[in-house]
């Protein structure tokens, strides 16, 4: 046998090899992405049931917390804000479990690629959406609280262009610590996650199938 004989030989072992290495690696990439991404979906609906029970608890259900709240809210804009809160966390709860379901079945990399990435959008999509959300309700609540809220319609009215000011910059720095308390929760919970997530799939990337 000539060295390009051998040569030869040996090429194709190594793509054997490589074959081996790259479906032995796929179902385990499969699995742990498919782990992680029910792991999302179970976290997303203990969110849920996590705000069902918070609402659900005597002091925010009592006659007195609902007669301050229509103080200053409108009845209508209470009912908007929690039917819509909902119904985005039940879209993404609906959304992640479709994710899952993608990945659990499919037997191909570049479509397991494909799913990881769409999961990744959902999650930062949702985190975007709810840092945005905190910012809005805060304003909406400044906003009614100064024009509905007596004690605040007083307040408002004694002070002067150096106190409005001021208040302007205090509840622009608690609104922006409160978002950033936020994100880190989300960072802290999801963060990780994704991160694992986006490991498996750069070595996806890697074996190029």
């Amino acid at each position: 046998m000539d060295g390009l004989d051998l040569l030869k030989k040996n090429w194709n072992k190594e793509q054997e090899s490589d074959k081996l290495s790259a479906k032995d690696i796929l179902p385990m990439l499969h699995k742990k992405s498919s782990s992680i991404v029910k792991l999302l979906f179970y976290i997303s609906v203990g969110e849920l049931f996590f705000w069902i029970i918070v609402n659900s608890i005597p002091y925010f259900t009592s006659d007195s917390y609902r007669e301050r709240l229509n103080q200053v809210y409108s009845d209508n804009i209470m009912v908007v804000l929690s039917v819509f809160s909902y119904v985005v966390i039940i879209l993404f709860i609906y959304l992640l479990y479709k994710s899952y379901k993608s990945i659990s079945v499919t037997d191909n990399a570049k479509r397991l690629m494909k799913s990881i990435i769409n999961t990744r959008k959902i999650i930062k999509y949702y985190v975007l959406y709810n840092l945005i959300m905190v910012g809005i309700s805060m304003i909406i609540g400044l906003y009614y609280s100064f024009h509905n809220d007596p004690n605040a319609v007083i307040i408002l009215e004694e002070m002067d262009g150096k106190g409005m000011m001021i208040l302007i910059v205090v509840s622009t720095v608690i609104t922006s610590i409160l978002i950033v308390l936020i994100w880190l929760f989300y960072k802290l919970i999801y963060g990780l996650l994704l991160k694992r997530l986006n490991r498996n799939y750069k070595e996806l990337k890697k074996l190029e199938i």
